[in-house]
């Protein structure tokens, strides 16, 4: 097992998990699972909360100081990260329209569905949160019935479920004006942000405002910060890293949990809940190929007419294959470089500054994924998101997105945040986990094929662009060194 490579661990765990869930749904064990297992799940979303808010704000100073002199950077930097942003919005604009249209967490049992929306008010409830559809299903008898067979709150914990957000409700309404989204962006008390992972946008906006002023003042005052804030992201980025060497513990507990909590003992309402799971993944996988083999190929068309279809796709081949196997962006960094300045002739100068940019806050794949979870997570629940609520997810997983590492899985942290940020319980990553290794390595292949499209792009509009057809462009490069 030692010798195994982590992500099969966590493959390994996550089978198990579903395997024992079985059993204990078929044995009426789930009682047991949830009081003696789930515990150690919950362990395990409480680690990765812990990290998530330091890790975003360390990671977009030290992404955004890193930039360099702005005064240096001139209209290629401002095109480049224009281009980055463009592309990303595109992508989650792309997700949230395919998972409306093709709405897979509407797919699943009704009765299942209802059940969900049931916990989700008692846990909106418990949280202190509001009910994002304004809906609260606890008051209609019906339901409440329901939420008394399947919950162990007294019947007086769950009137007060059925309540608490009503007051909170209608004070929201009687203050918010047309411009309230973005008065809600700026942070009246940044450490009040910090201890509320609610307000995650005010903690972006704030590390994206710090790391620009750090680039306004003399180097000398700036680099000790600097290397401050890049010591403690390596310190979060470790902490993740051990946090993942525990992983295949934590997801077997965590499946198993959830799970049970779920389906109870019920077996069917597994087989719905993977159901779902593969309409999801289906609806993801769907973006995420439209990303590579047609709107990538369209806007380099539109900028660069001297790179043919066929020809990119030749040239940057060998990126695409390591960043598949590899699910990092970081680790196919080197590769992605040699790939763009050997086989689409891209001017090095060009090269070492666009693509190292696009590995940290280029993530196009992760940010129409966090999208499409998160849409798929409320039709799960019967949670309608409005158009406003969709528009902050675009937002929140943009901006979040340049705070992802460039390391494998580093998107399900993210995803923490983006479902917080519209008040969605945080620990409904554990539903998706199954099925997430396999859609990191088709993410990082759109996240690497966008960075060499914004690359080739930069490069012809400063006329150091000179692609040549290569027969064999892949025969110049070892994969294995």
């Amino acid at each position: 097992m030692k010798k195994l490579a982590l992500h099969w661990k966590i493959i390994i765990g996550m089978v198990l998990g579903i395997i024992w869930a079985l059993v204990s749904s078929l044995m009426g064990w789930s009682q047991f699972t949830i009081n003696w297992i789930d515990p150690f799940g919950t362990i395990f979303i409480n680690l990765l909360k812990l990290i998530a808010v330091p890790l975003v704000l360390f990671s977009i100073i030290s992404g955004v100081a890193n930039i360099g002199d702005p005064k240096s950077l001139g209209r290629m930097g401002g095109k480049t990260l224009g281009i980055y942003l463009i592309t990303t919005i595109m992508a989650i604009s792309l997700g949230l329209v395919l998972v409306n249209v093709f709405k897979p967490g509407e797919l699943i049992d009704e009765q299942s569905r209802i059940d969900n929306r049931i916990s989700y008010e008692i846990w909106a409830a418990s949280e202190g949160h509001v009910i994002k559809d304004g809906i609260n299903y606890l008051q209609d008898p019906a339901f409440f019935e329901r939420a008394q067979e399947i919950s162990e709150l007294s019947k007086s914990e769950l009137k007060e479920a059925a309540v608490a957000d009503k007051m909170e409700t209608v004070k929201d309404r009687k203050d918010s004006t047309p411009l309230q989204p973005l008065v809600d962006i700026v942070p009246s008390n940044f450490f009040h942000s910090l201890s509320n992972n609610g307000l995650m946008l005010q903690i972006i906006f704030f590390a994206i405002f710090f790391g620009v002023c750090l680039l306004f003042i003399p180097s000398n005052s700036s680099q000790p910060v600097l290397n401050l804030v890049n010591g403690i992201n390596d310190v979060f980025l470790k902490m993740v890293d051990i946090v993942m060497q525990g992983a295949p513990f934590f997801v077997f507990a965590l499946l198993a949990g959830v799970v049970s909590k779920m389906a109870g003992d019920d077996i069917g309402k597994v087989v719905e809940i993977f159901k779902g799971l593969s309409w999801y993944s289906l609806t993801v996988l769907l973006g995420l190929l439209l990303m590579i083999f047609v709107i990538y190929p369209l806007i380099l068309k539109l900028f660069v007419k001297q790179i043919p279809y066929t020809g990119f796709f030749k040239s940057m081949s060998p990126a695409q294959t390591l960043a598949f196997s590899t699910s990092s962006s970081a680790a196919t960094l080197p590769v992605t470089m040699e790939c763009v300045e050997e086989n689409l002739g891209v001017n090095k100068k060009i090269s070492s500054f666009v693509l190292p940019i696009g590995a940290t806050v280029n993530m196009d794949g992760t940010s129409m994924y966090q999208a499409v979870a998160v849409i798929f997570l409320a039709q799960m629940h019967m949670i309608d998101l409005t158009l406003g609520q969709q528009v902050t997810v675009v937002l929140t997983a943009t901006l979040a997105s340049i705070g992802s590492a460039a390391v494998p899985s580093a998107g399900l942290v993210m995803l923490i945040i983006v479902l917080s940020s519209v008040g969605l319980n945080p620990a409904w990553i554990a539903i998706i986990f199954p099925v997430d290794r396999i859609l990191d390595m088709f993410r990082t292949v759109v996240n690497v094929t966008g960075d060499a499209t914004v690359c080739s792009i930069i490069a012809d509009g400063e006329n150091m662009l000179d692609y040549k057809e290569h027969e064999n462009p892949t025969e110049t490069f070892d994969l294995d060194s």
